[in-house]
């Protein structure tokens, strides 16, 4: 069954249209004009738009320019009882999927009704096959048989089925991504779309816009009407990633949504209902952000129906030789060489090494291997240096001198609390690579307060 919008002004054809159009069981929402169409597709859950081609006021062309311009991309049927091989020609540059001409019969309509979805069907999957081929090609496949990783892929088999929304935790670098992917491709939104936003990534002032999308002049520059994410993601899966940096007034709206499956946009007021499955994650204790007041308890008991929690690389030491094979080998073709393998002694070293950066620093290292090695093989000496040589700072030496472990002390010139705090900041920047998310685990706080220190 699909919802599908009939725009006519004249009502015996809308008429036609619910009548034919029910005995197919699908469910009609029949409007007379093309602004009353906007209203009703802005609300969301429309499937498919019947629409006349010559209507006063706004034009059916003109309707599919206006959806066009607002970033939809609705299959519409265009109908007219003055067909002309122009107009034909028109709507079909418009992205029309279907042109007919009065007067109609059911039986016409019905098949050009299931042609469309049938056509918008095939589209949705062929782009999600185009983007399983990607991910396959970029390596974004859990790999891994250790007992930690097969006991959470358990997890994952599970709620996958279910409406439930999920909450993954681990540190930085242990593929939470992977695994809200993996439940998105498991479920039976599949077909559907996996939208991904980053919490702490944007700025403050664009959350909400982004998250609930905005009205055309909602705010400066907000020249038209935009869908935001949670539109965007209507029957499919939105992966909120670092959900911890959210702000407090921002998760109540969220918990909103999630209870009601609705909300409005920014600068509107009417409902726009959603079909959303929601997977968050964070690199932070949730549980201890909710005690110190940094997050919402309610939201937290909402996003954590399924809590799933990522073991770090150390934590499945055997699963390290498979993945680094499988990075050497894709780095290989990337980088144009014939890799043939790693050398045990050098599998033998990156399975002693602790991993602080988890699956990403093991491919960034593998990598860096292949691109420095002069041979088909992976040995030892390649891989010298894991870490970036650095060690954490000792407690004794001189100022301005290094450490016991070769790492540079940091030298200050005066006691001031802010000069100390900027030197803090660029030294965890450059152990960590300019990683923010790791340099704000360093210091010992969120990423948004890095974020805000860095900015001020």
């Amino acid at each position: 069954m699909a919802t599908i919008l009939c725009v006519d002004d004249e009502p015996g054809a809308l008429q036609l249209f619910r009548a034919a159009l029910e005995r197919l069981d699908h469910r009609v929402v029949a409007v007379t004009n093309a602004e009353a169409a906007l209203n009703v597709v802005g609300r969301g859950g429309v499937d498919l738009i019947i629409s006349d081609y010559h209507m006063p006021g706004m034009s059916g062309i003109e309707l599919v320019e206006r959806l066009r311009e607002d970033g939809l991309t609705l299959p519409v049927i265009m109908v007219t009882g003055h067909g002309s091989i122009d107009h034909a020609v028109t709507a079909m540059k418009a992205g029309i999927v279907d042109y007919l001409t009065k007067p109609l019969r059911a039986q016409q309509l019905q098949h050009a009704v299931e042609h469309a979805l049938e056509h918008d069907r095939l589209l949705r999957q062929n782009a999600h096959l185009r983007e399983e081929v990607r991910l396959l090609r970029g390596d974004r496949a859990i790999i891994g048989d250790s007992d930690a990783l097969l006991r959470v892929m358990d997890v994952v088999r599970a709620v996958a089925p279910t409406r439930s929304t999920v909450l993954v935790q681990g540190e930085s670098g242990t593929g939470k991504e992977l695994i809200a992917r993996a439940v998105h491709d498991l479920s039976d939104r599949a077909d559907e779309a996996f939208v991904s936003i980053n919490c702490a990534a944007l700025p403050e002032a664009l959350i909400e816009s982004t998250l609930f999308g905005h009205e055309k002049g909602a705010f400066t520059g907000a020249v038209r009407r935009v869908a935001g994410t949670f539109e965007r993601a209507h029957r499919g899966t939105l992966l909120l990633d670092e959900i911890s940096e959210m702000r407090l007034d921002l998760q109540a709206r969220l918990l909103r949504v999630l209870q009601e499956q609705e909300f409005e946009r920014v600068g509107g007021t009417e409902p726009v209902r959603v079909d959303v499955r929601v997977i968050a994650t964070t690199n932070r204790d949730l549980r201890a952000a909710v005690d110190a007041g940094e997050f919402r308890e309610d939201l937290y008991f909402r996003l954590s129906v399924v809590p799933i929690q990522l073991p770090p690389l150390r934590r499945r030491a055997e699963d390290i030789p498979v993945l680094a094979q499988r990075f050497a080998r894709l780095a290989g073709e990337e980088a144009g060489k014939a890799i043939t393998g790693i050398a045990p002694e050098a599998i033998e070293l990156l399975c002693g090494y602790d991993w602080p950066g988890n699956i990403r620093e093991l491919e960034h290292a593998v990598e860096r291997a292949v691109i420095l090695t002069p041979g088909p093989l992976l040995q030892p000496e390649v891989f010298r240096g894991l870490g970036g040589g650095a060690s954490p700072p000792a407690t004794g030496g001189s100022p301005g001198g290094t450490g016991t472990g070769g790492a540079p002390l940091i030298t200050l010139t005066s006691l001031d609390i802010r000069s100390a705090e900027a030197k803090l900041i660029e030294r965890a920047l450059e152990e960590t690579g300019q990683n923010r998310t790791r340099a704000a685990q360093l210091l010992g706080i969120s990423v948004r307060t890095l974020r805000n220190k860095l900015n001020g």
